[in-house]
């Protein structure tokens, strides 16, 4: 139960839902009670009247007699109907306030779940799967759902009516009440050992969820390499297992879970027994009535639901209290990437890099060690570099997805670590190696980030990435919805609508991450001769392995295995005769063949 103390805010928030509803059920069982006691009376008025009424069988006092007796039956049968509709209205009003509260609270909880994700740095979305995210904001948040509706209100429906039941049980007859009690130890024994149990296998169910979760996920995703390789059959087959163990966690849980039924069904009846046994010797004894025995019959049935709901409950509990563990795992991350003094201020474009070193937190793989650059204002830097030289980390640096290890990244003199994360990164326009577009239109995708933006910009920015052209001939132009992760476009139209994206934001800062590398020589000229009016007199950074695109820079910086081998001018790099004059061969080679 610790970890559901996270819940308790929530219950704060709604107390009056909670207040309200537990009222209505102490009301809905008081009316649920009443008719016990109404139907003691009756039964008891029907064996004490029958015998007066044969001794005057034939006369027309017998008549009179029969005339108050069926109207003091119906009387009683009408007050009982009467009650089960109050309590019906009750029980509805308590279904309208628990079962209400436990809907916001479960809208408030994936909320500030999918906010919390959020501020999270990448690092943990590297650590993490995708379907183990979705799982515990999806199926773990449900669970706590129904413990914060169903499962309380049974829980508080049990205790209001256990209360008042014992009570009017206790002001009848005191040993009766005992022997009637008498089975509970060993339910409360019970309820104990099948919990532990549930536990365990509740947080196994959970965690083979999240994994069928990412399997899925995977697989859809990646469904055209799967068509591609020719491995339907090896993906379902590897689908069966993981949905198999699911089976065979599940149906484990469910094992342990009905044990709870036959046991409580077998004390009730022991109860019942408990009741005609003792309560006959007490009607003997002239201390009980008949109708004494046929209320505590009823009383005993009365819980027998409760009861039996008793170990739904107790298992919803436990379900969600593994859940909510799962929960607060991440809920308990924090981001590293935080700001003491907050500043905002308006970016001018000068980006220094102070020795540099960064080691990825989840691989341990160094990156990047003693680096050492200036970029003034305005300036156009291209950073050149085979696979796994270090570039994209730079790219990820300056939008401050990560801190570096060592040293620091100043911006207009000003370190990196004191800008207020979110104004900074709105100053800065990012394009990544990996183009993500979300499944929305593609006057939507462009204007991403940006509040109010004129039509007019996002029609100049996918003019300047090459794509106008693209998006006439589509039947619905601007309003084509793109497929999940922008499947509806070739490689190189979802590059050119992630650089529109970045450029209509018109940044102070703009990152280009190897983004032209999906697009054909002619198209990448076209893209850099329009960037090459939008770079004027904004800071441009361009990453790539291509040193075409270099072409439009100011200054040319070499990397190799995290470090800068060489920087200059093309003219400059071609005299020295070093890394970038071969990387310049080769490539001048291989586009030549």
């Amino acid at each position: 139960m610790k970890a559901l103390k996270y819940l308790n805010q929530y219950l704060w928030k709604y107390k009056w839902y909670l207040i309200l509803g537990t009222i209505f059920t102490i009301v809905s069982n008081l009316f649920g009670i009443l008719p016990a006691q109404l139907v003691r009376y009756a039964l008891d008025l029907v064996i004490e009247t029958l015998d007066i009424y044969n001794l005057f069988g034939g006369s027309a006092l017998q008549s009179k007699m029969y005339d108050i007796f069926a109207f003091s039956i119906l009387l009683y049968g009408l007050l009982i109907l009467a009650m089960a509709l109050l309590k019906g209205i009750f029980l509805f009003l308590v279904r309208q306030t628990i079962i209400v509260m436990s809907r916001h609270i479960e809208f408030d909880l994936k909320n500030d779940v999918y906010k919390h994700y959020q501020t999270l740095p990448t690092s943990f979305f590297r650590s993490h799967n995708t379907g183990d995210l979705m799982a515990r904001i999806s199926e773990d948040v449900s669970n706590v759902r129904i413990y914060v509706g169903p499962a309380l209100m049974y829980g508080i429906n049990l205790i209001v009516l256990f209360f008042l039941v014992i009570s009017y049980m206790l002001s009848v007859n005191m040993k009766l009440t005992f022997y009637v009690l008498l089975p509970l130890p060993l339910l409360s024994i019970s309820v104990y050992v099948v919990n532990s149990m549930i536990m365990k296998r509740s947080q196994e169910i959970q965690k083979q969820l999240s994994g069928l979760s990412t399997f899925v996920q995977e697989a859809f995703s990646g469904i055209r390499v799967i068509k591609s390789f020719v491995q339907e059959d090896h993906s379902f087959s590897n689908f069966q297992k993981e949905a198999e163990d699911f089976k065979n966690k599940s149906l484990g849980l469910t094992k342990v879970d009905s044990f709870f039924y036959p046991i409580i069904l077998l004390l009730i009846g022991l109860s019942n027994i408990l009741i005609i046994y003792v309560g006959g010797k007490e009607i003997i004894n002239g201390n009980l009535t008949p109708g004494n025995i046929t209320e505590f019959i009823l009383y005993v049935n009365m819980l027998t639901w409760p009861v039996m709901a008793l170990g739904w409950t107790t298992s919803q509990i436990q379900r969600a209290a593994s859940s909510q563990q799962r929960i607060n795992e991440f809920l308990n991350e924090k981001t590293t990437l935080i700001s003491d003094k907050n500043v905002i201020h308006a970016l001018e474009g000068s980006i220094t890099f102070r020795n540099v070193g960064f080691n990825y937190p989840d691989s341990g793989i160094q990156a990047l060690e003693s680096f050492d650059l200036n970029i003034k204002q305005g300036e156009t830097v291209a950073i050149l570099g085979t696979t796994g030289s270090g570039k994209s980390t730079l790219a990820h640096l300056l939008c401050r997805l990560y801190d570096p290890t060592e040293g620091e990244i100043l911006i207009d003199n000003i370190p990196l670590k004191d800008y207020d994360v979110h104004a900074y990164r709105r100053q800065i326009g990012y394009v990544p190696q990996d183009v993500f577009l979300f499944s929305d239109s593609i006057e939507n995708n462009v204007r991403f980030g940006s509040e109010n933006m004129q039509f007019s910009r996002i029609e100049q920015a996918v003019k300047d990435a090459d794509l106008y052209n693209n998006i006439k001939d589509f039947p619905l132009g601007y309003e084509t919805m793109l497929g999940e992760r922008g499947i509806t476009l070739s490689g190189g139209q979802k590059q050119r609508l992630s650089i529109s994206r970045a450029i209509a934001r018109d940044p102070k800062i703009l990152i280009l991450d190897d983004c032209l590398s999906a697009v054909d020589t002619n198209t990448e000229n076209i893209i850099l001769n329009n960037l090459k009016r939008i770079m004027d007199q904004r800071t441009s950074v361009i990453i790539s392995h291509r040193v075409s695109s270099a072409k439009l820079a100011d200054r040319i910086v070499v990397l190799d295995d995290g470090k800068i081998v060489e920087q200059g001018t093309h003219p400059e790099l071609m005299a020295k005769n070093g890394a970038y004059k071969e990387l310049y061969e080769k490539q001048l080679v291989s586009e030549e063949v």
